[in-house]
């Protein structure tokens, strides 16, 4: 395939798609090879990823999006009528830092961690997608394991979880191995 066709190709599976398409999935539907793919979404990115630009490429864990450049925010707003997001609450970013530096959690371990009931809270970000249901952890009750999502990332700015600053000290995240959460203790039965 010619290399302006590849490229245009690439731009229209993006713009098409909306959401993030995995590198692998991309350089197959375009019968090119991973390397090849790379430098063609490398070229464009230095033609988007400018400040004058409207539209960004962005590189999500193993997926890339095309997107508009927040620096428009405000014009799209106006044109779209969209009423601007309210920011998250100290609560939800103190769970959501919970949930992405220890996933896959449960709510009880959110819960420990905070001190607090986080249920209201739980199912906000989980609304708002920015967190996910991750599957049951084995145990009496089956909990629910949650985990961050792809518009965690994008709102972060950040294309994997690598790039949250360490916790202070906190030598390497480690990830913890899912343990049983503490009896409750209370009678609410």
């Amino acid at each position: 395939m010619e290399i302006k066709k590849a490229q245009g190709a690439i731009e229209a599976v993006l713009f098409a798609s909306g959401d993030p398409v995995p590198l692998e999935k991309l350089a197959q539907a375009l019968e090119l090879d991973l390397g090849t793919t790379e430098k063609l979404l490398r070229v464009l990115e230095e033609r988007y990823n400018t400040p004058e630009s409207g539209i960004q490429i962005v590189r999500l864990e193993d997926g890339v999006q095309m997107c508009s450049n927040p620096e428009f925010a405000a014009e799209i707003r106006r044109v779209m009528e969209i009423r601007r997001n309210t920011p998250l609450s100290p609560a939800a970013m103190e769970v959501l830092a919970v949930v992405a530096y220890n996933q896959p959690v449960t709510k009880a371990f959110i819960e420990q961690v905070r001190g607090v009931d986080c249920s209201g809270v739980v199912s906000s970000l989980v609304a708002k997608n920015l967190i996910e249901e991750r599957g049951r952890l084995e145990l009496p009750g089956r909990p629910l394991l949650y985990g961050t999502t792809q518009d965690f990332l994008r709102c972060m700015q950040i294309s994997s979880l690598s790039e949250l600053p360490p916790v202070p000290g906190r030598e390497e995240p480690d990830k913890p191995e899912a343990l049983p959460e503490p009896s409750d203790t209370s009678s609410d039965a």
